[in-house]
């Protein structure tokens, strides 16, 4: 049993409250390693269904040996086992790696690498409304934009502690002129540069820098998963300098932003997660640690939220909430994530000049509301199943000619649509029109418009709404209005 061994040997006695400890089941003189429990026979389990066999690596890591993994799963009704098993086939149905063939939003050569996606020109576009806006309502909320390069010299990282810390998820370094780069997996010690790169008054705190910064973090092959987890993506990354005293204040602001975005990408159900100081190892003051988790306790509180405490589940450097959301199917997603940081601005001696005239450390918070542009991507193509709604869907309105007397006319349709900030394309009469009627529906586009003599001679299209009744002769101008009151 070398597997049974090996979990024996790697037993951590510092590892929580159940460290060091190793438990052992015994069936009528059968003893077993395990966590447990033990059933005598798979009668006692009830209502249950095994799911799939398939290769896994020992323990995810793709250099140890493959073996053989058995999934089921088991209920306390039948009841309950056919409602999950409802929501295994919904989940099946709108797994994002599925659905990013079938629309053409994205792929994942294996000539690219594992973790690595190439953005087709229909998921460029929802990725570029989403970073647009997300963007624009950062500005508008008092954030200012800024850029960074893709790589560092190697000293950033032994200051930022990331070498330290965080190696293993790096990739290997490049070495240039006698100096070591390494690709960021992160974006915190950057945004630090700048805020470092001049005196600060606390007049002009808080500092509240935004960037959709590109990162690159080696994620074993074993847990990677479409957009999912993935090895290159793009931070929608905020870092907030402030004074102790702001901290309430500007987490209350965060907390609320956070909360509005996901709402406007049709998210509504939220939780939180507080992950408080971790016993073996963390930086700060007791002090520092009392005010940033009372902070984070005051916050959540006054919101309303539901929320879970994580005791001990804090990186060394802060504690943090995570807001979760439940999608269309029921399920949680961690997103969003609040961060209080004591190190950074230890590490590089960060400073602003006090009403008192001394210099002062600030607190900085980290936050990135999507994750990643990536992850919240497939997130939100299982969310809506691959059917976005208008204001995100690639492609708003289709406008097909019933035969090629009508093309002229059509194309006239599409350029007012295009015109008026839509996005609306053509499919010439080359095929039957109920051919390119099921092609646009399979693509999942909200509005396909088909003109025929009477639209030509009226002025007026044929509205096939997704999910809704057909409406024949309804004016241009009707459908211009209806259009945007859609994308509001």
């Amino acid at each position: 049993q070398p597997y049974k061994v090996e979990i024996i040997e790697a037993v951590d006695p510092s590892e929580g409250a159940e460290g060091g400890v190793v438990s052992a089941y015994r069936n009528d003189g059968w003893v077993d390693l395990c966590r447990g429990p033990h059933v005598v026979a798979t009668s006692r389990l009830g209502f249950f269904k095994l799911m799939k066999v398939a290769g896994a690596y020992w323990r995810g890591d793709e250099h140890k040996a493959m073996l053989q993994r058995i999934y089921g799963t088991a209920w306390e009704s039948q009841k309950a086992l056919d409602e999950h098993l409802h929501r295994l086939a919904e989940a099946e149905r709108r797994d994002h790696r599925k659905l990013g063939v079938e629309l053409d939003l994205f792929s994942m050569p294996d000539e690219l690498g594992a973790g690595l996606a190439l953005w087709h020109p229909k998921g460029a576009m929802v990725r570029k409304i989403m970073e647009d806006f997300s963007r624009a309502e950062h500005e508008q909320g008092g954030y200012q934009l800024v850029f960074t390069p893709h790589v560092a010299k190697s000293g950033l990282w032994e200051t930022s502690g990331h070498l330290g810390y965080y190696a293993e998820n790096m990739y290997p370094p490049m070495e240039l002129e006698g100096a070591k780069y390494y690709a960021k997996p992160m974006n915190c010690p950057f945004h630090v540069l700048i805020y470092r790169s001049r005196t600060r008054s606390y007049r002009e705190l808080p500092v509240r820098l935004f960037e959709l910064g590109n990162v690159y973090r080696y994620e074993r092959s074993g847990v990677l998963h479409g957009l999912l987890r993935i090895r290159g993506f793009t931070q929608d990354d905020s870092h907030i300098f402030c004074t102790p005293t702001q901290i309430v204040p500007e987490l209350t602001s965060l907390l609320n932003f956070v909360l509005r975005i996901l709402r406007t990408f049709g998210f509504e159900e939220f939780e939180a997660e507080i992950s408080t100081r971790p016993e073996a190892k963390s930086v700060g003051s007791d002090e520092e640690w009392e005010l940033a988790t009372g902070a984070l306790f005051e916050v959540i509180e006054a919101s309303g939220m539901p929320y879970s405490v994580g005791e001990g589940e804090g990186v060394f450097y802060g504690p943090k909430i995570d807001v979760h959301v439940r999608d269309a199917i029921g399920r949680r997603w961690q997103l969003s994530t609040l961060q209080v940081d004591f190190q950074e601005p230890q590490r590089f001696g960060l400073e602003f000049v006090g009403a008192d005239n001394h210099p002062h450390r600030p607190i900085m918070i980290h936050r990135a509301l999507f994750g990643s542009i990536e992850r919240f991507f497939g997130i939100l193509v299982e969310h809506y199943a691959g059917a976005f709604p208008t204001w995100l869907a690639p492609v708003q309105a289709r406008v097909l000619p019933v035969r090629d007397g009508h093309d002229a006319y059509a194309m006239r349709v599409t350029d007012r649509l295009n015109a008026e900030g839509f996005r609306a394309d053509i499919v010439e009469a080359s095929e039957p029109l109920g051919t390119r009627i099921r092609r646009a529906k399979l693509e999942k586009i909200p509005y396909v418009l088909v003109v025929g003599d009477a639209d030509v001679a009226a002025g007026t299209v044929g509205v096939n709404a997704r999910d809704k009744d057909v409406e024949r002769g309804v004016p241009v101008d009707d459908f211009v209005e209806r259009l945007q009151a859609d994308v509001v």
